[in-house]
């Protein structure tokens, strides 16, 4: 996870020790291990008081595609977190068995599944939207997102809603 900050010297630059106040989250992954990340992050501003946006592009939108929101899985092949070899990864079956420990380990810290998380994420206040150049480029519509998005956007319509936040690219 890559977290870019405005420089302080920037003009609406906050100093490095106030408190942040927004942040619009990246989501570009569309594995369990690409979006969990955002959504906790989401989450926590959330508790904090802080406002949050998500943006979600690329892969990351399957997260809020009510097609392949329930769907997700760990991402096994090539994944150095996992100590895998690459071939083992690529085993069949291999994604599935690490994304139900996963499910199982995340069950037992009371971290819901993807569908529930961006509701509850989504009912605490946070905005989310899916990058319009994305769903241009993959050819869907709005009807195939969840109804909690708040829009589809353009990368200029997103820096304008992150003006004086945090930008944070999982």
């Amino acid at each position: 996870m890559t977290t870019f900050t405005q420089n302080a010297a920037a003009p609406g630059a906050t100093a490095a020790n106030e408190a942040i106040t927004k942040v619009s989250i990246i989501v570009s992954k569309g594995s369990l291990e690409g979006i969990y990340p955002a959504l906790i992050l989401a989450n926590g501003a959330r508790m904090e008081g802080i406002e949050a946006n998500v943006f979600f592009t690329f892969f990351g939108m399957d997260a809020i595609n009510k097609a392949r929101h329930e769907h997700i899985k760990v991402a096994t092949v090539g994944n150095p977190g996992l100590h895998l070899a690459t071939w083992l990864g690529g085993f069949p079956g291999m994604s599935a068995i690490v994304t139900a420990q996963m499910a199982k380990s995340m069950e037992k810290l009371d971290i819901p599944p993807i569908p529930e998380f961006i509701e509850l994420i989504a009912d605490s206040g946070a905005k989310l939207y899916a990058c319009k150049a994305t769903v241009d480029m993959f050819e869907l519509k709005r009807e195939d997102f969840i109804d909690s998005i708040e829009g589809i956007i353009t990368v200029g319509d997103f820096y304008q809603m992150a003006g004086g936040g945090q930008i944070i690219f999982t």
